[in-house]
């Protein structure tokens, strides 16, 4: 029977866009790309806002930022647009001792991992790097300068342009289980994010927008209380109010999440919410990313269960599942994501 592809993907978003590219920039030819959805931006890429930094607690997603970092910087000359990197920073709190503690210990591995400009800084350079931080309890926090901000769709449509310029496929419209494609293709792999199966879980998380104000800065560097990860970030003119927890409904999210921001950034306190949006965490239970050769099906690769980080490692990720299907090998260590963890 003709395979009706070498290598066919499961989903269309910006990790199955990657891995897409990875293969057709080395060569790799009948690589074809299904989704579900009508067009390019039907899942959860779009709904991301746009974070990206290295300042992780281990090694290896330190890692996969550093080389995600390096494919952005070099992304226009790859893809021949702009990914929309911007390194304006990431700037975590410190509300007490032990939450400091916490990031001098995450810092330290950081720093061993080449992560030069991660720094633990105090809470007058904390206020100086962002002077809307209204929040007494603040005692110091961690900065790295070469964090900062992304635009997903950029980086979507990036992909997935230059893959069709090398013969890609995209088919959309197509909703296809893992069973049907390891029919139809010699290599599978399944990037279909939130909707890719066991042990992957979707889990909404929400945004509040404000109006279109110019009070803080497009430059500011995303802010993050590191006790309960309340973090703000200004994007397109909006400051961006996000609290990653799953309260009993949407209206108690709402009420605490403008209690923190008028304790903690009170700058805001007159500025009005303007809308609110949410978009699904493909989480693993560990909640690192799976990324590898399926235990048990040699042909069929995972590259979901990012849990938040997917949009960010999405160059990394692209560039070493390619490297495994192609050489059997990677050039950065990625056995903590090896999916033979959860079986």
């Amino acid at each position: 029977m003709t395979k009706r592809a070498d290598i066919l993907i499961i989903g269309a978003g910006v990790i199955g866009a990657s891995v897409a590219w990875h293969l057709a920039q080395r060569g790799a030819s009948n690589v074809v790309v299904v989704d579900r959805a009508p067009d390019l931006g039907g899942g959860s890429t779009p709904r991301a806002t746009g974070g990206f930094r290295a300042q992780f607690d281990n090694e290896t997603e330190i890692r996969m930022s550093m080389l995600a970092r390096k494919k952005l910087l070099a992304f226009e000359e790859e893809i021949g647009c702009d990914s929309g990197y911007r390194p304006y920073g990431y700037l975590f709190l410190a509300c007490n001792d032990a939450e400091l503690e916490e990031l001098r210990r995450v810092n330290a591995i950081q720093r061993a991992c080449g992560l030069d400009d991660a720094r633990i800084i105090d809470a007058d350079e904390a206020r100086a790097i962002n002077p809307a931080i209204g929040d007494a309890r603040v005692i110091g926090g961690a900065y790295c300068a070469s964090d900062g901000f992304i635009r997903a769709m950029n980086i979507l449509r990036g992909y997935a342009g230059a893959a069709k310029k090398l013969g890609v496929r995209f088919e959309f419209g197509v909703e296809k289980s893992v069973a049907e494609a390891l029919e139809e293709a010699r290599i599978v792999v399944n990037a279909a994010g939130a909707w890719s199966g066991a042990p992957v879980t979707p889990l909404r998380r929400k945004v509040a927008a404000t109006i279109e104000t110019n009070i803080l800065p497009e430059s500011m560097p995303m802010t993050i209380w590191s006790g309960d990860w309340y973090h703000i970030r200004v994007r397109d003119g909006r400051v961006l109010l996000l609290w990653p927890d799953d309260p009993p409904s949407d209206e108690t999210w709402y009420d605490e999440l403008l209690r923190m921001t008028n304790e903690r950034v009170p700058i805001l306190r007159d500025v009005a919410v303007d809308f609110c949006w949410s978009g699904f965490y493909e989480m693993s239970p560990d909640e690192r990313a799976i990324v590898g050769r399926s235990p048990q099906i040699e042909n069929l690769y995972l590259a979901t269960g990012c849990s938040g980080h997917g949009v960010m490692h999405s160059p990394a990720i692209g560039q070493l599942v390619a490297e495994l299907i192609l050489d059997g090998t990677t050039s950065i260590d990625i056995s903590a994501l090896s999916p033979s963890r959860f079986v």
